[in-house]
C-alpha cells in the first residue's frame, strides 16, 4: 500500500489529519492532487493523508505485469494486455477476490491504526470513496472523530441507481438542467440526420458528449447555447466547448500512469455496484432510446468479461455507530444521484448525528465544481458550528 502526507501549513495551528480516499473506484490519490489547495484551505491545520487503493496508483495492481509503468501502455492496457490480464483474473479467482471493498476497508483500518492521535482525526471520502469509508467504518473501529461524505452513492441494494441504470441518471440531470424550450429545440436537433456538425461531436454521440459535460457546471450550463447554435448550423460554441472541455479533462491529473486502473474498476462495478448482472445489449439499448443524455456505462457491464467475486455480510448494511458526518451533495450531480444520497442519508442517520448539505445545480467533486461551498460548509463542520442547509455557487466569470 502507496500512501502520501501533505503536512499542514506552517500557517495554521496544527489540528490533525484528515484521510482523503478517492473516488472511482479504480482512481489513485493522485486523482485528489489538483484538489489539494483547496483541501488545505478546508482543512485548515491538517495534515493531508491520500493512500493508494489496493489495485490503483503504486499499490499493488490486479495485473502486475500488464498494469506496470514499464509496459508497452504504462499503468494504463494496451489492446494486447486485456487478454492476458483478464485471463490471469480467472487463473487466480483467490488472488482476484482480494481486491474487493471489504479487503480496501481492512487496508485502511490497519493504516490508519497508525494515525497520529495528537489532534483529531478526520475520514473524507467522494464517491465510491464514501463506499469504502462507510465499509471501512463497519469493519473496523476507526476512532475517527469527523466523517465528511462528498458526493454520496446510494444505498448499495437500490434497485433505480445502480451503475447499470447509469443513463436514466444522466438522462435526469441533463433534463433538469435545462428548460423545457431548450429541451424541445434539442429533441428537433437530434432528428436532424447527417449534419455537417456532427463531424465536430466528440466520438460522433451528441447525446453522449452532452452527458459528459454534465461533471462540468460551467460547461454543462452552455448546452442550450450549442443547441441553439446548432439548430442555425452554427458550430463554433460546440467547437470551443469540446477544446475547453479537453481543458478540463486534462487538469484532473489522471493522465499517464495516473489513469484509472480499468481492472479494479470492472471488478468491483461487476461484483458490487450491479445490481443486474444479466443485462442484455438489447436492454441497454432500449432504456437509452428515449434518453436525450446517454452514459457509456450500462453498456460497458453487460456479459461482464472479468469474474465477479461473492458480495459478503457487510454488503447493504450500514455501520452500527457513527461520528459526526457531513454529507454534501449537488442536485445535478451526475455520478451519484441526489435522491439516492437523500434515501442513503436517511439510513445513516439512525447510526449517528448526520447534516445533510445541498449545493444547488452542483454537480459531482464539490471541491473542484463547487469550492467555495465546499470550503465554507467543512469549515463550519470541524469548528462544530453551524452548517447551512444549502449553498450556490457563484457562476465562474
Amino acid at each position: 500500500m502507496f500512501v502520501r502526507r501533505i503536512p499542514a501549513s506552517s500557517h495554521h495551528p496544527r489540528r490533525g489529519e484528515v484521510w482523503l480516499l478517492s473516488g472511482g473506484p479504480g482512481e489513485s490519490g493522485a486523482s485528489l492532487y489538483p484538489l489539494v489547495r483547496t483541501y488545505q484551505r478546508a482543512f485548515p491545520g491538517f495534515d493531508l493523508v491520500i493512500p493508494d487503493h489496493r489495485g490503483t496508483g503504486r499499490s499493488s495492481r490486479i495485473c502486475p505485469l500488464q498494469e506496470s509503468p514499464a509496459s508497452p501502455e504504462g499503468t494504463g492496457l494496451a489492446g494486447a494486455e486485456w487478454g492476458p490480464c483478464i485471463g490471469s483474473m480467472y487463473a487466480n479467482l483467490q488472488r482476484t477476490s482480494a481486491f474487493s471493498i471489504t479487503e480496501a476497508a481492512h487496508d485502511l483500518g490497519i493504516l490508519m491504526s497508525a494515525a497520529d492521535r495528537g489532534g483529531q482525526v478526520l475520514l473524507y471520502g467522494v464517491s465510491y470513496g464514501t463506499q469504502l469509508a462507510l465499509r471501512a467504518l463497519q469493519v473496523n473501529d476507526l476512532h475517527v472523530d469527523g466523517l465528511i461524505l462528498d458526493g454520496l452513492v446510494p444505498p448499495e441494494t437500490t434497485e433505480t441507481w445502480d451503475l447499470s441504470r447509469r443513463t436514466a441518471l444522466v438522462d435526469q440531470v441533463g433534463r433538469q438542467s435545462m428548460d423545457e424550450r431548450s429541451l424541445q429545440r434539442y429533441r428537433t436537433l437530434l432528428a436532424v440526420k447527417d449534419a455537417a456538425w456532427q463531424t465536430d461531436v466528440p466520438g460522433g454521440d451528441l447525446r453522449r458528449f452532452f452527458a459528459a459535460l454534465l461533471s462540468f457546471p460551467s460547461l454543462r450550463d452552455r448546452i442550450p447555447e450549442i443547441v441553439h447554435d446548432l439548430s442555425e448550423s452554427d458550430s463554433r460554441s460546440l467547437i470551443a466547448t469540446v477544446k475547453d472541455w479537453n481543458t478540463a479533462l486534462a487538469q484532473l491529473g489522471q493522465g499517464g500512469n495516473n489513469q484509472p486502473a480499468l481492472p479494479l474498476v470492472m471488478l468491483i462495478a461487476a461484483s458490487e455496484n450491479n445490481a443486474r448482472p444479466q443485462l442484455s445489449l438489447d436492454t441497454v439499448n432500449e432504456e437509452a432510446k428515449d434518453a436525450l443524455f446517454i452514459s457509456p456505462i450500462p453498456g460497458l457491464l453487460v456479459a461482464g468479461s472479468v469474474p465477479r467475486y461473492p458480495r459478503d455480510a457487510w454488503f447493504g448494511k450500514t455501520p452500527d455507530t457513527l461520528p459526526r458526518t457531513l454529507i454534501l451533495h449537488g442536485t445535478l450531480d451526475p455520478n451519484t444521484a441526489y435522491t439516492g444520497a437523500k434515501e442513503h442519508a436517511a439510513m445513516l442517520a439512525r447510526s449517528g448525528p448526520v447534516t445533510f448539505h445541498t449545493v444547488d445545480r452542483g454537480a459531482h467533486l464539490l471541491p473542484l465544481v463547487a469550492p467555495g461551498c465546499f470550503v465554507a460548509a467543512v469549515g463550519s463542520f470541524i469548528d462544530d458550528g453551524v452548517v447551512s442547509g444549502h449553498c450556490a455557487e457563484p457562476a465562474a466569470e
